[in-house]
C-alpha cells in the first residue's frame, strides 16, 4: 500500500473528486480526515469505517479561519501529525466580466484562493516539525489557457499555480513538498450543471475524446502524495485527456 500509516487531510472530501480521493487514499492504507461544508462527509466516514479505515470527519468552511485552525488542532489531537494536505474544496460562480458582481467574485476568490491559504498556513508548522509533508493544490487547465465567462475561477486557479511554486521554494527545506494538479473537464455533480452545447462543444478539444473521472485526478493526488513523487515540488500536473499541449 502506497500510504501505509500516512494521515491524510482532504478538503471538498464528500462529492465529486474529494470523495474519490478520500476513498483512493483509504485503499492505499492512509487515515482519512474528512473535511466539507456539506454533513454527506458523515456518510463517507462511516462508509471507511465500515470497510475497516480509520477516519473522522469535521464539517470545516475553509473560508473561515477560525474552522481551519481548530479543525486541524483537532486533527492533530486525533491522529498526532497531519503527512498530507489535499487541498480540494472549490467553488464555481461563472459570469462574463460585465456582468460578474463583486459577490461573485469575492465568494469565489474566498474558497478557491483564500481557502487554499488558510488550510496550508495552518497545516504547514505540523509539517515543518514533522520534517515532512505533502502539499497538494487543486488547480485547473483553464489556468493555462482560460476559459470564458470564468474571469473569477480562472484567477483563482493561476494563483493556486503561484502559491505552489512558492511553497515548494519556501519549505522544501523542511522536507515538505509542494505541487498541484489541473484537471480538465471531469464528470461530477459540478460539471453536469453546465449548459449540455457546452459538454458537447468541449469533446473536440479532448484528443482522448471523452471527459475525466474523478478517479483519475485521484490517482494524480495519490501519486504526488506517494514516496514515488519524493523528488516532486513546484509543478502543476496537467489531467485532461491532452487538451492543453
Amino acid at each position: 500500500m502506497r500510504l501505509k500509516g500516512k494521515i491524510a487531510l482532504i478538503t471538498g472530501g464528500a462529492n465529486g473528486i474529494g470523495l474519490a480521493t478520500a476513498e483512493r487514499f483509504a485503499r492505499e492504507g492512509a487515515k482519512i480526515i474528512l473535511w466539507d461544508v456539506s454533513a454527506k462527509g458523515n456518510d463517507v466516514v462511516e462508509r471507511l469505517k465500515k470497510a475497516g479505515n480509520e477516519a473522522i470527519f469535521n464539517m470545516v468552511s475553509v473560508t473561515n479561519k477560525d474552522e481551519v485552525e481548530n479543525g486541524v488542532a483537532e486533527a492533530k489531537a486525533h491522529f498526532g501529525r497531519i503527512d498530507i494536505l489535499i487541498n480540494n474544496a472549490g467553488i464555481t460562480k461563472d459570469r462574463t466580466l460585465l456582468k460578474m458582481s463583486k459577490q461573485e467574485w469575492d465568494d469565489v476568490i474566498s474558497v478557491n484562493q483564500t481557502g487554499v491559504f488558510n488550510c496550508t498556513q495552518a497545516v504547514a508548522p505540523i509539517m515543518k516539525d514533522q520534517h515532512y509533508g505533502r502539499i497538494i493544490s487543486a488547480s485547473s487547465n483553464v489556468a493555462i489557457h482560460g476559459n470564458y465567462g470564468q474571469t473569477n475561477y480562472v484567477a483563482t486557479k493561476s494563483a493556486i499555480i503561484g502559491m505552489t511554486k512558492v511553497w515548494a521554494l519556501e519549505l522544501g527545506r523542511y522536507g515538505i513538498t509542494a505541487n498541484c494538479i489541473a484537471p480538465g473537464f471531469i464528470q461530477t455533480a459540478m460539471t453536469a450543471a453546465m449548459p449540455e452545447e457546452m459538454r458537447k462543444q468541449s469533446l473536440p478539444h479532448i484528443p482522448l475524446g471523452k471527459w475525466g473521472s474523478p478517479d483519475d485526478i485521484a490517482n494524480g493526488y495519490l501519486y504526488l502524495a506517494s514516496d514515488e513523487a519524493s523528488f516532486v515540488s513546484g509543478i502543476c500536473l496537467t489531467i485532461d485527456g491532452g487538451a492543453t499541449r
